[in-house]
């Protein structure tokens, strides 16, 4: 494992440290307190064209699509930097991250050059419709249909959970057109324009009071072939190239998220900076060698990267540990504020915490529940034997029946 940058990995992350010293402070978003979405989203724009214009977009993209044609290990650099500000990403994250890559790789000819630039500048967002309610952890359950009619597929079902929708201009969206084939084998994928007849989006508002997420509706909407993405029945093949670019975003715990050490700040506080021999000092030292253990496991999939090599499923571990991790932290942290940790003022920590107990519920369940995760770590990279699959290769449409 590699714990220091090499000559040239060093010069690059000086030069992004600079430029965002000059550019970032302005684009922050303020300290303990949310925008109206309005005004969020102008900002996110505003600082979305900032990036692109000085080439801090796209980074590790073929510069034939529109991309830098830098490596991954700059593309983890740059954003490794961009944590240590509060800047509005979260709109472009899903469609930079993953439905972009998806888009160029696998799309017909044309589709990079009206699509990329305008994604990269955040003229244009999008977001990825894979999760339904019969289908979350298990995608290859989805069970919206997609049917050929003429030059067109008709189709109609539910999407889930599908970030920054109400924003959105265009999605990618994991379909199955032939029911009659294997769970995995049916599914194909495509892109679609958000405000075509049939698509309806309705936010759903969650415990923090924000609506990011929502139920997409889909009902007779007509997505013409030439907006396929990769070959009829390969849309499983496709969505392995999703993920794959997802797990190139080697970062670690969200940006502006409280560790080990803010918990010990915390702690401190209440005791007049001498924790002593106080119940305390247990459960922090459980908490930090967690965070320790993070961070080098963040590290042996940075070195990978550096080495040219792609993550692996191990990845999954820094996930599963970060999202129980940060949650029992949080939920520590109000302990310790005792009646204190009832406050929403802004200048309280509860505020923050009590924000991070509530968001790290959805982490342990977005991008693969505790359960998968861990079924990916022993299967993949323990060598334990499988799970008893009947349905893998039952057709779907005879899953479920006697």
């Amino acid at each position: 494992m590699d714990f220091e940058d090499s000559a040239e990995e060093a010069a690059y992350r000086d030069q992004v440290r600079t430029w965002l010293a000059e550019h970032a402070p302005q684009h922050q978003t303020p300290e303990g307190r949310s925008l109206p979405e309005q005004d969020y989203m102008a900002l996110a724009r505003r600082w979305q064209a900032c990036k692109a214009d000085a080439g801090h977009v796209g980074i590790m993209w073929p510069k034939a699509v529109g991309g830098q044609g830098g490596t991954p290990i700059q593309h983890i650099i740059f954003h490794q930097e961009e944590e240590h500000y509060r800047l509005p990403n979260v709109p472009f994250q899903v469609g930079i991250g993953m439905c972009l890559p998806t888009l160029f790789t696998h799309g017909g000819p044309g589709v990079a050059e009206r699509y990329v630039a305008p994604a990269v500048r955040g003229e244009e967002i999008w977001c990825q419709l894979f999760s339904e309610p019969a289908a979350g952890s298990d995608l290859a359950g989805v069970r919206a249909r997609a049917v050929r009619d003429g030059e067109d597929w008709l189709v109609n079902g539910q999407k889930i959970w599908t970030s920054y929708a109400h924003e959105s201009d265009y999605g990618i969206v994991l379909l199955r057109t032939d029911p009659s084939q294997p769970k995995h084998k049916g599914l194909t994928m495509f892109y679609l324009d958000m405000r075509s007849p049939g698509v309806e989006v309705r936010p759903i508002k969650t415990l923090l009071g924000d609506a990011e997420f929502n139920e997409v509706f889909l009902t007779d909407v007509r997505i013409p072939d030439s907006q396929r993405l990769g070959g009829i029945g390969e849309g499983w093949k496709v969505s392995l190239t999703t993920l794959m670019f997802e797990r190139l975003a080697v970062g670690g715990r969200p940006a502006q998220s409280p560790d080990a050490r803010a918990l010990v700040r915390l702690a401190g506080s209440l005791h007049d900076g001498e924790l002593g021999n106080s119940p305390s000092v247990d459960a922090l030292a459980r908490f930090y060698v967690a965070d320790e253990g993070m961070a080098l496991t963040r590290m042996r999939s940075t070195t990978a990267v550096s080495r040219g090599q792609v993550p692996g499923p191990e990845a999954a571990i820094g996930k599963l540990v970060m999202a129980k991790t940060l949650q029992d932290m949080s939920a520590y942290a109000l302990e310790l504020l005792e009646d204190a940790g009832l406050s929403d003022r802004e200048d309280s920590p509860a505020r923050m915490f009590k924000f991070w107990y509530l968001w790290s519920a959805g982490l342990r369940i977005a991008g693969g529940t505790d359960e998968v995760l861990r079924n990916i770590i022993a299967e993949r990279v323990l060598g334990l034997p499988p799970e008893d699959r009947p349905d893998r290769n039952t057709p779907f449409n005879q899953i479920g029946k006697a």
